[in-house]
């Protein structure tokens, strides 16, 4: 919901304020969480941290693109990446530790510190990059993205527990589509929209959010039914299994500031492409796990699969950013962060249903449905159709990918560029014709 509201807050408020202000509400959120004496007031914390989490990220990414030049953006946009996605790397298995041995409580306990350091920090040497514009608030703008981006979140969020024919969810979608087309409307004919959709008119730009909500499609899924698979099927514990997935998490961090570099250096193509190729094999073999392949098998593929995600979506997202003309950075930010939001949601849930659907098309074929062999096969074909589905998105990706430019945003490309206007800028000088002077 805050997402799609950080294009007007980016110009409306100075880099220190939001920062100071997106810190504040983490820390409150992780310190009410860490005292939660029940699920609804965790609940609640949670929240408060989510609208820290959705300032702070567009902050960031519009930060980077203020301070950095195009030649050196791929590097620091890996730097980004190494950030975001060690974190959830690493998060699940030191989460398991501290589950077994302190408490669910120090999950938050232990992460206030650092939130306050980041503070502190913030405070101290945090400097203003942007210009705020005092754009006009626009109510009822803010209303419509709330509930047209909040119910489509929402929708399919729940669509795993009541199904796709629940009231909740068909109402939720329903409410979310007609809000969100009226949204669209409305930013058309503002003078001064809260998030301009001119951005969609250059071309790579829109390339990126296709391949960033790919990307986020695949990883989502993924990240949701492998962990489940490993611990019903495999009959792991949580912990055994945050540790399998551990390997691949850590190298996708790792791999995201080299990506990054090569991205100045040659451009997204020679990235996106093989990454793509990458995830595909990683899936195809996936669509193939049963519960007798080796957990060495599955540590394999799932680096595969996380190496080759870090090889599509930091480039794709900033060469697509790179595009976009400096005013346009608050907007292209927010659509970017809002659509991995609503893609993440649409990714889990359609990963619940397709397993689900997977499982009931196998025990409609078993002679006995309710013999727990059964049971655990018809289980084994609905993760499998998951990564089928993943692996159709993969094919979707590597048919958008080709039309990237090459080496848009490179180093390479950049430098050619300063040549040629400093060519053409010489040739003018050297051909312009100086006007007749009478008094001569």
């Amino acid at each position: 919901v805050l997402v799609p509201v950080s294009s007007f807050l980016l110009q409306r408020f100075t880099t220190r304020q939001l920062f100071i202000t997106a810190l504040c509400f983490s820390i409150s959120g992780a310190f009410v969480a860490a005292l939660a004496p029940s699920f609804g007031v965790l609940m609640t914390a949670r929240v408060i941290q989510a609208v820290g989490t959705g300032i702070l990220l567009p902050l960031m990414f519009n930060t980077v693109l203020l301070i950095f030049p195009i030649a050196k953006r791929g590097a620091a946009m890996g730097l980004i990446g190494l950030v975001i996605m060690f974190a959830p790397a690493v998060g699940p298995t030191i989460s398991g530790l501290l589950i077994h041995g302190l408490g669910w409580s120090w999950i938050f306990w232990i992460s206030i510190p650092f939130l306050v350091l980041s503070l502190v920090c913030g405070i101290l040497f945090m400097q203003n990059v942007t210009t705020p514009t005092k754009p006009k608030f626009d109510i009822l703008s803010i209303a419509l993205s709330t509930l047209g981006f909040g119910g489509i979140v929402f929708g399919f969020s729940s669509s795993g527990d009541g199904g796709w024919n629940s009231p909740k969810v068909i109402a939720s979608l329903s409410i979310g589509g007609i809000a969100l087309v009226l949204f669209v409307l409305r930013q058309l004919t503002l003078k001064k929209p809260m998030i301009n959709l001119s951005a969609f008119k250059y071309p790579m730009f829109t390339i990126g959010v296709l391949m960033v909500f790919t990307c986020m499609l695949i990883i989502l899924s993924s990240a949701l039914i492998l962990p489940m698979y490993l611990q019903e099927g495999f009959g792991l514990s949580a912990l055994y299994a945050g540790l399998i997935l551990l390997p691949g998490g850590v190298l996708n961090g790792l791999t995201a500031p080299l990506t990054g570099r090569l991205f100045d250096k040659y451009g997204p193509r020679w990235l996106v492409i093989p990454g793509l190729i990458l995830v595909a094999v990683a899936l195809w073999f996936f669509s193939n796990i049963t519960v007798a392949s080796a957990t060495v098998l599955v540590i394999v593929l799932h680096s595969m699969l996380m190496i080759g995600i870090s090889m599509i979506m930091m480039p794709a997202q900033t060469n697509g950013m790179n595009q976009l003309p400096r005013e346009l950075y608050p907007d292209g930010a927010a659509i970017m962060n809002t659509l991995q939001q609503v893609a993440g949601a649409i990714g889990t849930a359609l990963a619940v249903s397709i397993m689900m659907a997977g499982q009931t098309k196998f025990l409609e074929k078993a002679v006995n449905p309710t013999e727990p062999a059964i049971g655990l096969q018809a289980y084994t074909a609905g993760v499998q159709a998951v990564f089928l589905f993943a692996l159709v998105i993969a094919f979707l990706g590597l048919i958008i990918a080709p039309i990237h430019e090459t080496g848009k945003g490179s180093t390479l490309t950049y430098k050619v560029n300063a040549t040629f206007h400093s060519i053409k800028k010489r040739l003018s000088r050297f051909y312009s014709v100086q006007p007749f002077s009478m008094s001569r």
